[in-house]
């Protein structure tokens, strides 16, 4: 049974998300949610119903918390959102007030309070602080949080840069909070978009701001470029955690007729997948399909032909290799018989045995000395 989160006289039951991880002593909050929501009681700041905008969420822990307010969530990740509702569903707390917005909406009107869980991601960091000063009152209140070893001095620079003047309190719990006014007139201003040119190839790929190889081509993603397997015409073929669908876009540009459907939990990942496929192979665009989802939860048994996939070893902050389990477990369960699952990953990870006990099989198609490709066929 999950520990329950206790703060402020509140005993709520919180779930990191997907639910059913292997790895429980991953909590779904963390020591700068309880600094906040303190600091928020001690300052007397919710005493009132405010209009509140929270940055990052992951799982509902401040949003759980707060739901007396009118909440509007802003996240990059469904299964944040998907955290949240489910974690408000099983406390049985009214969501009414909720309102949940991806990284790439406008941000509400007319609030009171920003409450900022920093990013990993430092281009993420800079865009939606950037979002916050174009869109926002220079009269709102703003509080970030994070782990005092994530806050260095840098990071402070980059608040004032977007925002203003900046300070920061004391550490507790190893965790810090930095407070901002929106006082900068000459705020720095980011960009969602960078854009490169694909090496050996004329297509130019777009990445959001949360989308990984946001500059160039990673390497992981060029060594299972070399080693993808031949598509039949026709074939179904997915793409999951496609990222800004630079597989996939090299899948149709070798077999044009292919039916590609591109996947990611990630917002800003499927709307770089499709506007790459939108500008550079324009005429495939019928054949393309791109699902936000949590892996392949509503992708229907024994449907697909080719599945590819670079699996992440992390959630957020946490290192974890349950969304990889999950992978392949849903893998196996959409292919069709005959399906090949094709993956790339870091040579230490072993995925090789996690495929062997569920496929059954695998095979090593290539390797280095940093990655292995392997393939799994559905029997």
């Amino acid at each position: 049974m999950i520990s329950p989160f206790i703060i402020n006289d509140k005993n709520l039951f919180l779930d990191r998300f997907p639910t059913g991880q292997v790895n429980r002593s991953l909590q779904a909050w963390d020591a700068a949610d309880e600094y906040l929501l303190n600091y928020l009681e001690q300052e007397q700041l919710t005493s009132a119903k405010h209009k509140i905008l929270i940055f990052n969420d992951s799982f509902g822990a401040l949003s759980c918390n707060l739901a007396q307010h009118q909440l509007y969530c802003v996240n990059d990740s469904f299964l944040s959102h998907q955290g949240i509702e489910y974690n408000f569903q099983q406390n049985g707390i009214s969501n009414e007030n909720l309102t949940l917005l991806t990284s790439l909406d406008d941000l509400p009107s007319d609030i009171s309070i920003v409450l900022f869980k920093i990013p990993k991601s430092k281009t993420l960091l800079c865009y939606q602080l950037s979002q916050i000063k174009q869109q926002l009152s220079q009269e709102v209140i703003f509080i970030a949080a994070d782990r005092a070893k994530e806050i260095h001095s840098s990071t402070l620079k980059l608040f004032e840069n977007y925002l203003g003047t900046t300070k920061t309190s004391l550490a507790v719990k190893k965790a810090r909070l930095v407070f901002s006014q929106l006082d900068n007139e000459k705020a720095l201003l980011a960009s969602s978009l960078s854009s490169w040119p694909l090496e050996n190839t004329e297509f130019t790929i777009n990445n959001h701001t949360n989308v990984y190889a946001r500059e160039k081509l990673d390497i992981g993603a060029r060594y299972f470029m070399q080693n993808l397997p031949d598509v039949a015409a026709g074939a179904q073929v997915i793409d999951l955690g496609c990222g800004n669908g630079v597989i996939g876009l090299q899948v149709l540009s070798k077999q044009p007729t292919a039916n590609m459907l591109f996947i990611d939990e990630s917002y800003m990942a499927i709307a770089s997948a499709k506007l790459n496929l939108t500008k550079n192979l324009p005429s495939t665009l019928e054949q393309c399909q791109f699902q936000i989802n949590d892996c392949l939860t509503s992708v229907e048994g024994g449907s697909v032909d080719v599945i590819l996939c670079n699996p992440p070893f992390h959630q957020q902050t946490a290192t974890t290799d349950h969304i990889a389990w999950q992978m392949f477990k849903d893998s196996h369960r959409v292919l069709k018989k005959g399906g090949e699952l094709r993956i790339i990953g870091n040579r230490q990870l072993g995925y090789h045995i996690k495929l062997k006990r569920i496929f059954g099989n695998e095979k090593l198609v290539a390797s280095n000395d940093k990655f292995v490709t392997i393939s799994a066929i559905k029997r």
